[in-house]
Formats: C-alpha cells, structure tokens, sequence
C-alpha cells in the first residue's frame, strides 16, 4: 500500500474544451462596386427618362442628320464646324434605328436634319431615342472614368463621392441625354488627363493611350483645342516623374519630350483616321460657303495638321465668334459677351453642395502634400478651357463648360484624403444634399438652377437658351395643349428645331398679324421671351400668364 502510495499514477487533466473560432465578419468587397452600379444606374434611368420625353433640341437635328449622311453617303457635306467623331458615335445609334434616308435632299444642315424626322417618313421619337442612347452610354463610361481618377488619388471612399457629384450633376444628366458633342468632347479631356496621370507609373503603356484619347476629344469637338498644350505638358510631366534616380537628367529630358511627341502624333492620327472613316477618299464639298480668315487666326489654321475640311471648320468657328450675338443674364438683354457670363451661369445651375465640394477640391489637391501632385492634372486643364470658353462669343449656356462638374468632381472625392471623421461626414451629406436638389428637378433637367436662385421655375428669369429652353418641350407642349386647352386658338412663338404641327399643334405666329387679333392663348418659349422686343414683349406684357410647360415654355391668356 504504502509502495503504491509513493508511485501514484499519474493521472492526465481532462484538456480544456476547444474554443470555436468567431465567425469571419462577411467581405465588404461587393460593397463598392454594388454602390458604383446603384449610382450609374440612377444616372442612366433619368438620362433614359429624359431621352425618351425630350423633342428636338436645336442642335440635334443637325448632328443627327449629318451622321445619317455618313452612313448613307459616306461624305463630308454638312456640319464642319465640328469634326465627324460625336456623329460617328451618334450615328451608331442612327444606323439601329434604321431611317429612311432620302438620298435626294440637297439643303442646309438645318433642313437636312428636319427632312430626316419629319419629312421623309420616319418616326422622329425613335429615331432621336437611338440616336441619343450611345451618347448616354459613353457619359456613363466617363463616369467609371471619374470613379477610377478619384480613387487612384485619394481611396475608393473619395473616388465613390466624385462618382456621387458626377451621376447627380444636373447639367451632365441634361446633356448626357441628348445626341450632342458637349459631354463626349470634355469627357475625352478627362480621360486623356487621367490616362496622362497613370503614364506616371506605366509611361510605354499610357502615353499613346492618353494621345488616342485627346485624339478623340479633337475630333468631336474643336473646342478642345486649348487643351492640346496642357495635355503635351502634363504627359511630359508624367514621364519625368517616372524616371529613376540614376537616370541621367539630360536623358529624362529627352524621353519626357518624345512622349509630349507621341501623344501629339497619336491625337493627329487619331483625327485622320476619323475623317478617313467618313471618306477614305477625303473629298470635301461643303454646303456653304467656307469664312475667309486673315490675320493671326488664318495663320493658325492653315498650320493645323489635319484635314482641309478640319481646317475650314476653324474657319466657320471664327466666323462665329464675329458675330454679334444676344446674351440674357439676370434679366438683362444685351448684344456681345460677357467675360463673366460662365461663371455666372455656373454659379446659378450648379447645386450648392457641389460648389461647396468643389471649393474644398481645389484647396484640397494644393493643401494635401499628398495630393499636390495630381493638382496640375485637376485644376489646370478646367483653368484653361474655362478660360478659353470665357473669351468666346457665345453666351448660350454652361455645356461650353462641362469639363467643370467632370474634373472638379475628381478634386471634390479628394477631400476625404483628409483622415478626420468630421470630414467624412460633412462630404457625405453634401453629397446627399445634392443628390437631392438634383433629384427634385426630375425629368427636367435643362432648365435647372440651385435653391439659391428659385429652383427650375425661375431659372428663365437669370438665363436662357440652352440653360433653360431649347426646344427640348413641344411634345409635352402638344399633351398640355390637348389635354387643358383643346378648344382654345392658339398663338405660338417656339424656339426650337422640332416641327409643331407634326405633334398636332394647330398655332399662328403672333408676329405676323396686328396685335389686336391676337386673342386666346399665348404660347412662348421662354428664350423667345427673355429676347422679346418690339411687338412680341408687348403682347407678352398685355399677357396674363396662366401655366408653363416643363419650366421652358410660359402659356398666357389674352
């Protein structure tokens, strides 16, 4: 006993039970892309919802017509004023809806692009929907563009809020939606500019990339043109930075310009090719006869390395820029331009909490040790072609500056570099906030203006024209005429490029007979009224206004 005493056996300790691991908290990797789709699907549901409401504006017919002229025909007749790359893309559209072409025609660009809708037995709501579906698609890509520069600068939270300023901004829904080359023309800037960007890390990669790129932007749109330098800048600017320690300076120097070289000898190519696409036997017989230029500018243009037809185009440009055209702004009439007009505009059709944004932006990519790098990138493009826009002679509206809401939304999302709770916040409720106003003016997205200065409904008192009314309300107009007005005798002073009578508007022009006769309802657009002299802004004063239509057209009682 005692022997067993001393040798006990030894006896193991029960092993504590196992402790289950805690589940693993779900990825929020699908979190990002999920809100990406949410914001680019609300943009194309009001772009879709606008598109397929809108009639005419003024300028689509042309566009449209003349891209119907590049498949059919495959010349370069009408519209040289502006390169064939916006009505190639157009034209994709044009040629699904499959009109009937009248291979006959021989008229202005004006008249080409009416015969096409109203006179050659088509149906002009289909044929204006396709034609401004690829336009509404490539504003969508431009906004992926827009997510991907913010987040490569600053993280996915900043590239998702400028992907929040850009899929709510009023102005880029309103044009993103029509078959127009103000969007595409800037959102090839942009992408050339964030392309340009990347070349800092993948120079071989990115610099062509970035020439096709401005390339395309030059030709769709000539006012794209002030770019060019910034673009051959910044690229060079990219390739420096690229370089290696050891990397003699003399040889950097050398390889930063040969990509400024490159990029300029892609966007040329770029632009030969597109015509080319058109007509590759490049035979140009304009409609109308081409502007003598003299002086500096005649200069310039024939030094422009691109086709005659490119270069008559110039000529037509500068032309306009010597006429004497109408401004409305704040309730002023006046002939000439302003040099503040943009801003102006810009002030009255941007949401407040986007100007907020894009003030923070700006301070943002200097203050931000960080970020300063990318400030050439953001802020000098916009500075240039914002200046280059100011100097013009027309005043019709702020899609001269829709690069503003493309690039100032990349500098807003970089606001949240800055790693402080209260920034956070403050940057996701301004998103909200816009998000907001530009929600209550759907679908009418054109006459819109900021709570500031009275929200749509008194945006025809500050602006006009393509700001407010262009043309884009005859079929809601024709509804409301049916619908409220069915006995009544009409009156109609209409701005625009649609045909009244095909939507069963039975209306005279008040201006062709004494005022005395003109009695029941008075129907303008609101362009008209805001230019109005003479005999129209007095019957308009001996008016009662007793309804609008779709804040662009005003509806009075005599």
């Amino acid at each position: 006993m005692m022997a067993l005493e001393r040798n006990p056996v030894a006896v193991t300790p029960p092993a504590p039970p196992k402790t289950l691991p805690a589940p693993a908290r779900p990825s929020r990797r699908w979190l990002p892309p999920l809100l990406v789709v949410l914001l680019l699907g609300q943009m194309a549901v009001a772009m879709v919802t606008s598109a397929v409401q809108q009639t005419p504006t003024i300028d689509e017919p042309v566009y449209v017509g003349t891209a119907a002229e590049y498949l059919h025909a495959h010349e370069l007749v009408h519209n040289p004023e502006h390169p064939p790359l916006g009505k190639l893309v157009i034209g994709v559209g044009v040629a699904l809806a499959g009109p009937h072409v009248d291979a006959r025609f021989s008229g202005d660009q004006g008249e080409l692009g009416r015969h096409l809708l109203y006179e050659s037995g088509n149906d002009p709501w289909r044929v204006m929907l396709f034609a401004r579906l690829p336009v509404i698609v490539l504003t969508l890509a431009f906004g992926w563009v827009v997510f991907a520069f913010a987040r490569e600068l600053a993280g996915t939270l900043a590239g998702l809020a400028a992907l929040g300023l850009y899929a709510f901004s009023p102005d880029l829904v309103a044009h993103g939606s029509l078959a127009t080359l103000d969007v595409p023309a800037a959102g090839f800037v942009l992408t050339s500019v964030w392309l340009a960007w990347r070349a800092r890390d993948r120079p071989r990669r990115y610099v062509p990339l970035a020439g096709a790129a401005l390339g395309a932007a030059l030709a769709t749109k000539m006012s794209a043109l002030p770019a060019v330098p910034v673009l051959l800048a910044l690229t060079a600017l990219s390739v420096w930075s690229a370089r290696s320690p050891s990397q003699p300076r003399r040889l950097a120097l050398r390889r930063a310009a040969a990509a400024a070289g490159v990029v300029a000898l892609v966007a040329v190519a770029v632009v030969w090719v597109t015509y080319l696409v058109v007509d590759p036997r490049l035979r140009w017989n304009p409609d109308q006869p081409v502007p003598v230029v003299r002086g500096l500018r005649g200069l310039a243009v024939d030094l422009l390395p691109f086709p005659e037809s490119y270069r008559d185009g110039m000529r037509v440009q500068f032309a306009f820029e010597n006429h004497p055209w109408q401004g409305f702004l704040f309730g002023r009439l006046y002939t000439g331009a302003l040099w503040y007009y943009l801003p102006a505009a810009l002030l009255v059709k941007t949401p407040l909490g986007m100007l907020a944004l894009w003030a923070a932006g700006a301070a943002a990519v200097l203050a931000v040790r960080r970020l300063r790098p990318a400030a050439p990138y953001l802020l000098v493009p916009a500075a240039v072609l914002l200046v280059a826009a100011m100097l013009g002679a027309r005043n019709f509206g702020t899609r001269y500056a829709l690069f503003m809401p493309m690039f100032l939304a990349v500098a807003a999302g970089c606001v949240l570099a800055v790693r402080r709770r209260w920034v956070t916040a403050g940057v996701a409720a301004l998103v909200v906030f816009v998000a907001v106003s530009s929600l209550r003016t759907f679908p009418y997205y054109l006459p819109y203006s900021n709570e500031a200065f009275g929200g749509p409904e008194r945006t025809r008192l500050r602006l006009h024209d393509s700001n407010v009314d262009w043309g884009q309300d005859l079929g809601r107009l024709a509804d409301r005429l049916r619908e409220r007005y069915p006995d009544e005798r009409v009156w109609l002073v209409y701005k625009g490029s649609g045909v009244p009578s095909y939507y069963g508007i039975r209306a005279r022009d008040p201006r062709e007979v004494p005022p005395r006769e003109v009695r029941g309802l008075l129907v303008v657009s609101d362009s008209a009224a805001a230019k109005a002299t003479g005999p129209l802004a007095r019957l308009i004063a001996g008016s009662r206004p007793v309804d609008t239509v779709g804040h662009s057209i005003t509806l009075y009682r005599r």
